[in-house]
């Protein structure tokens, strides 16, 4: 009597389905190009925006005050934006341009933020921060005097604009330097800008890169009457300040420290204009 092989009660497995293509990824030099030219054109268009909002506004005040004289150009009436005008269209402009970035581009998720939290309550991390917050003060100080020895003087873009601002609006501007512009700035250039490329492994790129944005963006050749020399030494101050403050980003691992080394050194600066007359 033969014996008959019991039948398989698993079915055959179907053919492996072909596996779709991995995507590389990109270049994070590139990623950052493109969020540095996203910046770029939305300061451009916020700036546009809101000098066009302030343009209409002052136009109804003159309208209202005493007409518009078609004797004179509509433009030399209006006039231009004062110190806290100015003050409230960079606020705008950079500041949205900030926070465009961070929520479509680099927006932070739950482990980041809890990481950042703990490297706050560290002291080491506020140890570190006065530490490379003195480091920025006397680092600017010796470059400045050093170029003085040469005869290299420059004159800050923004310093009319600060001593007008001081004379009119102090609290407002105190404000603005000491607690807003550290905060928008760090988000953009140390958060958005060097942590894209610290996230991918290329911190060092990422100091460099940024701390030259920062630097560029401080002082524009062309808007003022500083010459090369001069702007070669705010762009060596301003640049090894934005690589001094991602240092100090990578270091606690905490957004809040920079922001706080930033917020002192404008403290001093500022400190140093009102008593000292000092720039």
């Amino acid at each position: 009597m033969s014996a008959i092989a019991p039948a398989s009660s698993t079915p055959p497995l179907p053919p492996a389905l072909p596996q779709p293509p991995r995507r590389k990824p990109g270049s994070p030099v590139a990623g950052f190009l493109i969020d540095l030219g996203i910046a770029t054109l939305t300061l451009l268009a916020l700036s546009m925006v809101g000098g066009l909002f302030w343009g209409m506004y002052r136009a109804v005040v003159v309208a209202r005050e005493g007409g518009v004289s078609l004797d004179e150009g509509l433009v030399q009436q209006v006039g231009q934006p004062g110190a806290l005008a100015q003050i409230l269209l960079a606020l705008f402009a950079t500041g949205g341009a900030a926070l465009l970035l961070y929520f479509t581009r680099r927006r932070a998720d739950a482990a980041e933020r809890s990481a950042s939290v703990q490297a706050a309550r560290r002291p080491s991390t506020w140890g570190w921060t006065l530490v490379v917050a003195t480091a920025v003060v006397i680092g600017s100080n010796l470059i400045a005097w050093l170029a003085k020895q040469a005869g290299v003087e420059p004159v800050p873009t923004n310093l009319a604009l600060m001593e007008q601002a001081m004379a009119r609006f102090p609290w407002f501007l105190a404000l603005f330097a000491v607690v807003l512009a550290p905060a928008y700035e760090e988000l953009l250039f140390r958060r958005v800008l060097f942590g894209r490329l610290w996230q991918a492994g290329r911190p060092w790129l990422g100091m460099l890169l940024s701390s030259l944005a920062f630097a560029l963006v401080h002082e524009v050749p062309g808007t003022s009457a500083n010459g090369p020399w001069e702007i070669a030494q705010l762009w060596l101050v301003y640049g090894g300040m934005g690589a001094a403050f991602a240092w100090l980003y990578r270091r606690t691992g905490t957004l809040w420290a920079p922001i706080a080394a930033h917020a002192l050194n404008n403290a001093i600066a500022l400190g140093a204009l009102v008593f000292l007359g000092v720039h």
